[in-house]
């Protein structure tokens, strides 16, 4: 059982911080979620604690950044885009922060393709990225207690960037 200010991944709103636990028959969490711009309290019941998860420790954020560079990419297409969100996004959902970081690099990838020769990527693919950061950044942002923009810095420094660098 999680406790007031405990950080867990709520599967379709992402991390988000126990602000308090109601007790008795229906016993709920009160969820904040983080980094949200306008965050809506969310009452999650404690009997579905199991499709919560806790946040990564701060050793397996460090081992997915350093390891980023060498993350294999999703292969999974579908015949359309719409197929293809869904499937990308319902393994956000239920998946780990790790598979949030593949699907952001999927797509950060998949993007480069289509800009390197000229084509538009779908607005699909922009939206999946969004979401695949948001997710991972939040979650690793709170298990190594940095920002956001911090993670992103500490990923431009595994794949050998420079902080300047875009």
């Amino acid at each position: 059982m999680y406790s007031v200010g405990d950080y867990l991944v709520h599967p379709g709103q992402g991390v988000c911080q126990v602000k308090d636990v109601t007790s008795g028959s229906q016993a709920v969490y009160q969820l904040l979620p983080i980094g949200k711009r306008h965050p809506v309290h969310i009452s999650f019941p404690v009997a579905n604690e199991s499709r919560l998860r806790p946040v990564l420790s701060r050793e397996e954020a460090r081992q997915i950044i350093d390891d980023y560079p060498t993350i294999e990419v999703e292969r999974f297409q579908a015949r359309n885009n719409s197929l293809e969100e869904e499937h990308y996004r319902a393994e956000m959902r239920q998946g780990t922060c790790l598979d949030s970081v593949r699907v952001l690099k999927t797509f950060r990838l998949r993007i480069e393709e289509l800009s390197a020769r000229n084509k538009k990527p779908p607005v699909a693919y922009e939206r999946i990225l969004k979401e695949a950061r948001e997710r991972s950044c939040a979650e690793l942002a709170v298990a190594l207690d940095c920002t956001p923009d911090d993670v992103v810095m500490l990923f431009r420094r595994s794949m050998g960037e420079e902080p300047g660098e875009n």
